[in-house]
C-alpha cells in the first residue's frame, strides 16, 4: 500500500490571490493542485498564509484575503476538508489546515491574533526573511531573541491553541520560544545545519529540544537549504532525514515541502506527485515501513492534532 503523505508548508493561497492560482488545475509556475496531492497519496496539507512584506497592502489585509481564498477553496472542493482529531488518511479526502507565514500579520495585537485563531488559523511563524516587532529572523545577521510584545504573542499562542513554528526565526528566537513553551512548538520547513550550513536551517540543540517536547521538524526542499548546487535531489533530502531521525528520533522527523514557495525545485521530486520516490528513497536507506509511515504522515497527524 502507498503511504499516505503530510506536508507541513506550501504557499499556495498567496499564489491565489496575487496570480490566479486553482487548486484543481496546474498553471504557469503553480506547483500545489488536487491532481498531484492525489497522485502522491497526500492526506494531509498545510496551507500557509505568506505575508509579502514588499506589498504596500497591510499584513492582515494579505492575511485575511489568503484566509478568504482558502476558505472558498474548501466550500468548492468537497474532496478537501479541515483536519480534525478524528480524521484518518483512508477517508477519500484531502486534510487541510491553515497557517501563517509571518508574524506581521497579527500587527502587534492579541486581539488580531486571537480572531485569526476564530477563523481557523492553527500555527504562525513569528517572522519570515526580516525581523519584526516580534522577534528577530534567522535570515539577519546577529539577530535579537522575542520582543516584549513577541513573548505575550508566544504566550497567547500557547494559551488559545495556536501552534508556534519556529521556522524562519532567529536561534536566540527559537531559544527564547522553546524556554517558555507551555505547549510544544514546531518547525514547518527547516532543515539540520550539521548536514548544510544555513542560516534558516536549525541546530541540533534546537532540534533536540524541539523533539524532547514533542514536536516536529518537517525537512525542506529549497535547494539553498539542501545544496550548494543549483539543483538539489532526492538523496539530499533523505540525507537531512536521516540526521534528523538521529538527532531527535524518528517521532520528530516530518516533511515540510515548501512548495509554491521556491522556483528551483529538487530534479527528481518536482511536486506532490513524486513523492512515492522519497518514500522509496528512504525505504532503500534502510528506513522500516513503520518509521517510514511516521516520517511521511503519522509524526505531524500527532503534532497538530492537538491544536485542532
Amino acid at each position: 500500500m502507498p503511504f499516505p503523505v503530510a506536508d507541513a508548508h506550501c504557499d499556495f493561497l498567496y499564489g491565489a490571490v496575487q496570480s490566479g492560482y486553482d487548486i484543481n488545475t496546474r498553471q504557469r509556475d503553480q506547483v500545489t493542485a488536487i491532481p498531484e496531492l492525489v497522485a502522491g497519496h497526500v492526506a494531509l496539507q498545510f496551507f500557509a498564509c505568506w505575508i509579502d512584506t514588499t506589498l504596500r497592502t497591510s499584513p492582515l489585509h494579505q492575511c485575511v484575503a489568503m484566509i478568504d481564498a482558502y476558505r472558498r477553496m474548501l466550500k468548492n472542493n468537497p474532496g478537501l476538508t479541515p483536519f480534525t482529531k478524528s480524521f484518518q488518511p483512508d477517508q477519500g479526502r484531502i486534510a487541510t489546515v491553515l497557517t501563517v507565514e509571518g508574524g506581521e500579520a497579527v500587527e502587534g495585537s492579541l486581539s488580531v491574533l486571537r480572531i485569526l485563531h476564530q477563523l481557523g488559523v492553527r500555527a504562525m511563524t513569528l517572522t519570515w526573511n526580516e525581523s519584526n516587532e516580534l522577534s528577530g529572523a534567522a535570515m539577519q545577521r546577529n539577530a535579537r531573541g522575542l520582543t516584549a510584545i513577541g513573548r505575550e504573542v508566544v504566550d497567547e499562542m500557547n494559551r488559545i491553541g495556536v501552534a508556534v513554528d519556529v521556522s524562519h526565526l532567529s536561534d536566540r528566537g527559537i531559544d527564547d520560544v522553546l524556554s517558555r513553551a507551555s505547549r510544544p512548538a514546531f518547525a514547518s520547513h527547516s532543515n539540520a545545519r550539521t548536514v548544510f550550513a544555513s542560516p534558516r536551517s536549525l541546530e541540533d540543540t534546537h532540534i533536540r529540544e524541539i523533539a524532547r517536547q514533542g514536536g516536529v521538524v518537517g525537512v525542506n526542499f529549497f535547494n539553498k537549504q539542501l545544496t550548494d548546487r543549483t539543483t538539489a535531489c532526492i538523496d539530499d533530502i533523505v540525507r537531512q532525514i536521516r540526521h534528523v531521525v538521529r538527532i531527535g528520533g524518528v517521532d520528530c522527523c516530518a516533511l515540510g515541502s515548501d512548495f509554491d514557495g521556491m522556483q528551483n525545485y529538487p530534479q527528481d521530486l518536482r511536486s506532490g506527485r513524486d513523492y512515492p520516490k522519497l518514500m522509496q528513497a528512504l525505504l532503500a536507506e534502510g528506513f522500516g515501513k513503520e518509521e517510514v509511515g511516521k516520517i511521511a504522515y503519522w509524526n505531524l497527524h500527532r503534532y497538530i492534532a492537538q491544536f485542532v
